[in-house]
């Protein structure tokens, strides 16, 4: 089982630090992961005291508050950088660059590689299959999903959709607290949904309380999260959208949280 610990950074990111027990067939030491770095104090404290020896960096995608300490933590530990094929130029430090289909090993703990382009072209996502452990970056959010700053809505729709058919137990630990105004944003698209007005008063009491609202369930965002929900054809309708492809009833959504 992976034992993982969340890193809260910057203004609203989150830092997840990954510890494995050892692969038996590669010595005795546990591994740890540190999943989107985006600077280096928090994790070297949350190492030092615990005890932990940082073996990788796990990158989801680019984007500075992703990457941002890859550099200097590499220096530091000597620790072996994965990240995605479709944009290893732009992953500093990279040494291992993985993608679709793909399965890497953390220790004992395998995680499968997606490709989920839409928010970079270069976009990955790692599952932890026997841990139920989704580490999405900033493809899909507690009840939200990136902008599309360089994919389309049909690459974002197509990534959220592989990403949807994992089992409902998986647990989403994406890269930012969001959830509270995706809520907002959702309760405007879909103000009929009881659970996710159930959830929106769940999310609010959280952060009133300094909370965190992530991880959530992949179950949890199937039932609640617009992004997720294109092909609803019932949810079409509530939109005006009835008996549009889901590539366009996305579209719209996206752009309709642009604007919000």
């Amino acid at each position: 089982m992976l034992e993982i610990l969340r890193l809260p950074v910057l203004k609203d990111n989150y830092v997840w630090l990954l510890r494995a027990g050892p692969d038996e067939g590669a010595g005795a030491d546990a591994a740890v992961a540190v999943v989107d770095p985006a600077v280096e104090g928090p994790v070297d404290a949350a190492l030092a005291a615990r005890g932990w020896r940082l073996t990788h960096i796990l990158n989801t995608h680019h984007h500075n508050d992703h990457v941002g300490a890859n550099l200097a933590l590499k220096a530091r530990h000597g620790c072996t950088i994965v990240g995605p094929r479709a944009d290893r130029e732009r992953i500093p430090g990279i040494d291992v660059a993985v993608g679709e289909g793909e399965f890497y090993k953390i220790g004992a703990a395998i995680a499968r590689v997606f490709d989920v382009p839409g928010h970079t072209r270069g976009h990955i996502a790692f599952w932890f299959a026997e841990d139920r452990a989704l580490f999405c970056g900033d493809t899909l959010f507690a009840l939200g999903c990136g902008r599309l700053f360089e994919g389309t809505p049909a690459q974002m729709w197509a990534s959220l959709s592989k990403l949807r058919a994992l089992p409902d137990d998986t647990r989403v630990y994406c890269a930012h607290e969001y959830t509270q105004s995706n809520a907002r944003f959702a309760l405007s698209v879909d103000p009929g949904n009881a659970i996710l007005r159930a959830r929106a008063t769940a999310v609010d009491r959280a952060r009133a309380a300094d909370e965190a609202t992530v991880p959530s369930s992949l179950g949890e965002e199937k039932a609640t999260n617009p992004f997720l929900r294109a092909d609803d054809p019932a949810f079409a309708r509530a939109l005006g959208l009835a008996d549009r492809p889901p590539t366009e009833i996305f579209a719209a959504i996206r752009a309709a949280k642009d604007r919000f």
